[in-house]
């Protein structure tokens, strides 16, 4: 009997990524990757500080990225049922 370490697949096959779970990066960019670039007070946008500006954006597309995360994750399982987990 044979064991591969990659979980029953024979060596040599990857498994297929996921790239569409990359959206989830983009939190985590939008609030720390990007902050050294945006610590500023000047320019105001919309009578805000430029730092608190973007993370109010930042904080609004995270559920965004993630829907989009789970929608392209669902679409490639073929899954696309609502209410499953």
């Amino acid at each position: 009997m044979l064991s591969h370490s990659s979980g029953g697949r024979p060596p040599g096959r990857r498994r297929p990524g996921r790239p569409t779970l990359l959206w989830l990066l983009v939190p985590y960019l939008l609030h720390l990757g990007v902050l050294p670039l945006v610590n500023r007070v000047t320019p105001t946008v919309l009578g805000l500080p430029f730092l608190f500006f973007w993370l109010l954006l930042a904080t609004l597309l995270t559920p965004v990225a993630v829907w989009l995360a789970r929608r392209g994750d669902n679409k490639r399982c073929g899954d696309n049922k609502r209410g499953r987990a």
